[in-house]
Formats: C-alpha cells, sequence, structure tokens
C-alpha cells in the first residue's frame, strides 16, 4: 500500500496564503507524477498542479502564476504554496500519486484524504 496524508489547510482571507503537504509512505518503487487535484460544489474535478519525477511542472490556468508545486530532496513529500487566494479557489483539495510498488506492476494512482481550503471574508 501507498499511503498520502495532506495538511495544510485551513481558512484563510482573500489575498492571503496556505502551503499544503502531501506525505507518501509505504513500499514505492518508483513515482511518475505526484500532483494536486481540487473539487468544489458545482465544479468538475480539477487537476490543480503535478510535478513529473524529472522535475517537471504543470499547472491550470486559473492558479498559474499564484501556485507553486514543489518537492523535497528526497521525493517523498509534495507541496503546493497557494498565493492570492480568491474565494473560488475554496475547495477539497486532494493529493494523487500515480507510482510502481514493484517493478513488474504497472503504475496505479494513489489518493490522499483531501483537506479543505475555504478562502473567505
Amino acid at each position: 500500500q501507498v499511503q498520502l496524508v495532506e495538511s495544510g489547510g485551513g481558512l484563510v482571507q482573500p489575498g492571503g496564503s496556505l502551503r499544503l503537504s502531501c506525505a507518501a509512505s509505504g513500499s514505492i518503487f518508483s513515482i511518475n507524477v505526484m500532483g494536486w487535484y481540487r473539487q468544489a460544489p458545482g465544479k468538475q474535478r480539477e487537476l490543480v498542479a503535478s510535478i513529473i519525477s524529472g522535475g517537471s511542472t504543470n499547472y491550470a490556468d486559473s492558479v498559474k502564476g499564484r501556485f507553486t508545486i514543489s518537492r523535497d530532496n528526497g521525493k517523498s513529500t509534495v507541496y503546493l504554496q497557494m498565493n492570492s487566494l480568491k474565494p473560488e479557489d475554496t475547495a477539497v483539495y486532494v493529493c494523487n500519486c500515480n507510482a510502481r510498488r514493484r517493478g513488474w506492476e504497472p503504475a496505479r494512482d494513489y489518493w490522499g484524504q483531501g483537506t479543505q481550503v475555504t478562502v473567505s471574508s
């Protein structure tokens, strides 16, 4: 099993900042991609940001320039720095990891429990 544990969500005023963390644990042979999705009421699930094993990153247009995704040196934790937060950023943010547990197994997706981010005055 691969476990993803998220932290850092909360209530913040518009224009404020939060940093989300996602720690991966368990037996992991290799990681292809780690990323953050968000899901808000009345909206489709959206890929917010992702980082490939080589370090390349991608962002949704709605967060580009405001959010930054990064990984630690050991690649066991991924972060999402969120600046200039807007009310429309309010959502449950879920960490995702596409990884192999064994070299002979195909890669699959693993998901965290999600952390609530609320941007409101």
